[in-house]
């Protein structure tokens, strides 16, 4: 590990360290938060953990933090209350620091949460957010179904505190990491690494701030590009979760994996890591998919949380079941590879760009018969293949252009008439605008399909 360094939010010395020096400052920056109190120290002393070091290095310049009473960082007054805007200060006082003008942040668990509130306040310091297993609002309500039900929560909290002992509440690693309940290595790491990392007093006063916390009203306003990774048997942040986070932010993609643990660094972390370096663009982790052209549409259902809530689960599942069962059928005429659906729409890739337009509108004529109406947004560009999946700025591009396409609209970026000239497609010029979370101006154009 590199040295020690030290940044300042006020009072408050906050520990980090950065390593791969020679990518430079500020280019291709990630920020780990692997989140259950564990110090930035004790990632080299597991295998599984130093793994996902090794990786997102290979991506960029690496940024490790000890928050704020974890670790090396200065500890909590316990009298003070902290919350994950104060978590999101912190972090961009170390990006101030280590020279960092934008940064991806790959985040677990509760350290989503300030990851969240940095992306939403803070989009020009942002360039991409990965959350693993992580929540907007942790326990479950009338109004966040989707959120966790823990039995017996005050009792772990003082065991948290130390006001009980350990055998006072089931064994936490069946809950966080069951696949490692019989590995005594990982068992040992871990607790020696929770002790070194956080007193009692403050793994408490951090956990109840995180059960306390709602970031639910900011998940709109995030524009960056963000992926939601969940595994599908997690007991402690379900997949209901990562669903309702990953339609909650806008343009969100949301990758479930096989698994149970809810930890990070526990259990098979190779397709977490591939699914974060597809993302991210990295091109230098094991593995690498191919490069190549082809063009990205987008489409959803126009006012669906409406639209939802108007017919009810039971009739919303059979029109969504309508949509799916019909965009089967029209990307089967045109061609079209379904990369996956996106709860109200689908991503999906062509090698023609004509296609792609009249396929889209093919889609919204046929849909349009059932009463559900749709835009679509597509990008011609260079993407990454990963088996059936698919990264890299095209997708993001393409998701950006979505969201300036009105009801019943085929919105281009300006990559793509220049590739249909002759064709008979018409553009209507929209103008030039920022897509959120991508460099420089786009010109967009309105297909009259």
């Amino acid at each position: 590990m590199e040295s020690v360094r030290y940044a300042r939010n006020g009072d408050t010395h906050l520990a980090y360290q950065v390593l791969g020096q020679s990518a430079g400052a500020g280019s291709n920056d990630v920020m780990l938060f692997p989140g259950a109190f564990l110090p930035m120290d004790a990632l080299d002393d597991y295998p599984s953990a130093a793994r996902i070091v090794r990786r997102l290095g290979s991506i960029g310049r690496l940024i490790l933090n000890d928050r704020r009473g974890v670790g090396q960082s200065d500890p909590l007054d316990r009298n003070l209350r902290t919350t994950p805007d104060d978590w999101a200060a912190d972090i961009l006082a170390v990006l101030d620091d280590a020279g960092s003008e934008r940064c991806a942040l790959v985040a677990s668990f509760d350290m989503g949460l300030p990851a969240m509130v940095l992306a939403a306040h803070h989009p020009d310091r942002v360039s991409a957010l990965v959350l693993v297993h992580a929540f907007a609002r942790l326990l479950a309500s009338d109004d966040h179904p989707s959120g966790t039900r823990i039995d017996g929560l005050d009792r772990f909290i003082e065991v948290l505190d130390g006001k009980e002992a350990a055998p006072a509440t089931p064994d936490v690693i069946d809950v966080i990491a069951p696949s490692m309940r019989d590995d005594q290595r990982f068992r040992s790491w871990f607790d020696a690494a929770g002790r070194r990392g956080a007193s009692p007093a403050t793994a408490s006063t951090l956990w109840l701030a995180a059960v306390e916390a709602d970031v639910r009203p900011l998940l709109g306003q995030i524009s960056v590009p963000t992926l939601v990774i969940q595994r599908s048997e997690n007991p402690f942040v379900g997949p209901e979760e990562g669903k309702s986070l990953a339609q909650a932010i806008p343009s969100a993609e949301l990758l479930e994996l096989p698994g149970a643990d809810h930890l990070l660094y526990a259990g098979d972390v190779d397709p977490i890591l591939d699914a974060i370096d597809r993302f991210l663009g990295g091109g230098g982790g094991e593995g690498a998919g191919d490069r190549v052209l082809a063009t990205v549409l987008f489409t959803d259902i126009v006012a669906s949380t409406d639209q939802a809530a108007e017919l009810g689960d039971r009739r919303w599942r059979e029109l969504l079941d309508v949509h799916d069962d019909t965009t089967g059928r029209v990307l089967e005429r045109f061609t079209g590879f379904l990369v996956k659906t996106t709860g109200d729409g689908i991503l999906a890739t062509f090698d023609s760009p004509g296609r792609a337009i009249t396929c889209a509108a093919a889609l919204r004529d046929e849909l349009a018969g059932y009463g559900i109406v749709t835009r679509a947004g597509i990008h011609t560009g260079e993407i990454e293949r990963r088996g059936d999946d698919v990264g890299g700025i095209a997708v993001h591009i393409a998701a950006r252009v979505l969201h300036h396409a009105g009801p019943g609209e085929v919105v281009v970026s300006g990559a793509v008439p220049p590739l249909l000239a002759g064709s008979g497609i018409e553009f209507e010029d929209r103008g030039t605008h920022a897509l959120k979370g991508v460099p420089g101006a786009w010109q967009l154009l309105a297909a009259r399909v």
